[in-house]
């Protein structure tokens, strides 16, 4: 194992990231701000059968890590007075027949109940299917350089029953954000590449940092991501680090590093992006049903055991992955990515999900991932 360390050693988060890619990552490398200062480490290897570790400043598909980007420029624009909060979704993309009950907060929020087009998961355990590409095995390998329209996404999506009535529940849909996206789109006539860089991405000096839309490239340094499938009772494993995120459109398709992500992240808890008020309604939580964790716009509101709070949002992209986590006024910030062998038969989530709570138990003392 290839394990890279800054000067300062703090051996107890040196020892979890081995043990997240023990647990079957193939790399890993973290940034830890607080009162002692930066940390950064890697674990694992950049490439399956390679030695060198992932680098430290990489860049990685950061999943759902783009919906805090998202959410926080639609609650610029309400700052900018170009969108209501409150106001039906409806009234600014009427081409959709949205139910005229769903606001611009419902969406952010998760609480619309607009059926999820990567495919919706019910609570007696049956399961719905959503877009080719989120199929598993030889077909996703095959769709992963089509294009997607966002608008095509949200008409399959609401093709399908909605989940429950609008404010009537928590359940997280990608469907959301692509009408944020579009919403961002209709309201300035710009697409949400040059908001984002309008809003975020310049004022930040976030050079890492891209909305690929459907661009399949992964600017180096990176490490890879892999793909696992069986195929005629024979494993495949396939590099998929080059596929078009079109798919997953502002639900989960930009790039960007540790290093902005801290910067990012940091900034957004301490103010520098949104007026008090608004940065307040994005942490507000909101009950998704899981105990300590909450949901407020764009972001998750962790509770931690000592009855702190973090502020949160993790995302997967096909055998890359982002976790972001932060302490409100982003003194102490967590970030991570990692590089692994994606395979929807073999789940890391279970190792990964308590791997990740020591990690930030060890951070924000007491946490809950």
């Amino acid at each position: 194992m290839s394990i890279t360390l800054t000067d300062q050693d703090r051996p107890e988060l040196r020892k979890v990231i081995e043990e997240i890619v023990d647990s079957g990552f193939t790399g890993m490398t973290l940034r830890v701000n607080d009162e002692r200062g930066e940390w950064t480490g890697s674990a694992g290897a950049a490439e399956l059968g390679g030695t060198a570790g992932p680098p430290i400043d990489g860049h990685v598909r950061i999943g759902s890590n783009t919906k805090t980007f998202t959410a926080t420029v639609v609650l610029q624009l309400v700052a900018e007075g170009k969108i209501g909060l409150d106001t039906p979704a409806a009234d600014y993309l009427p081409e959709f027949g949205l139910d005229e009950r769903i606001t611009v907060r419902m969406l952010l929020r998760h609480t619309s109940g607009v059926f999820n087009f990567t495919g919706e998961y019910y609570d007696d355990g049956t399961y719905a299917p959503g877009i080719p590409a989120t199929t598993a095995g030889q077909e996703w390998v095959d769709n992963r350089f089509r294009t997607y329209r966002p608008q095509e996404l949200v008409e399959l999506a609401l093709s399908k029953p909605a989940r429950f009535e609008p404010g009537a529940g928590w359940s997280y849909s990608n469907t959301n954000y692509v009408l944020a996206r579009l919403l961002i789109e209709k309201v300035t006539g710009r697409s949400v590449a040059e908001e984002m860089r309008r809003l975020i991405l310049g004022p930040l000096g976030l050079t890492g940092t891209t909305v690929p839309t459907t661009e399949s490239e992964v600017p180096e340094p990176h490490a890879h991501a892999y793909y696992r499938y069986e195929d005629g009772g024979e494993q495949k494993t396939v590099d998929v680090t080059r596929q078009n995120p079109s798919w997953i459109s502002s639900g989960g398709d930009m790039i960007s590093t540790t290093r902005d992500l801290r910067t990012f992240f940091s900034a957004l808890l301490g103010g520098r992006l949104l007026p008090a008020p608004l940065l307040a309604e994005m942490c507000t939580p909101h009950p998704t049903g899981a105990p300590g964790m909450d949901y407020g716009l764009g972001v998750f509101v962790l509770t931690t055991e000592n009855g702190g709070t973090v502020i949160s949002h993790n995302g997967g992209m096909a055998g890359h992955a982002a976790l972001m986590y932060g302490t409100p006024g982003g003194g102490t910030t967590l970030i991570a990515a990692l590089n692994y062998v994606d395979d929807v038969e073999i789940s890391l989530g279970e190792a990964f999900q308590r791997a990740t709570r020591r990690l930030v138990e060890e951070v924000f003392g007491g946490g809950q991932a």
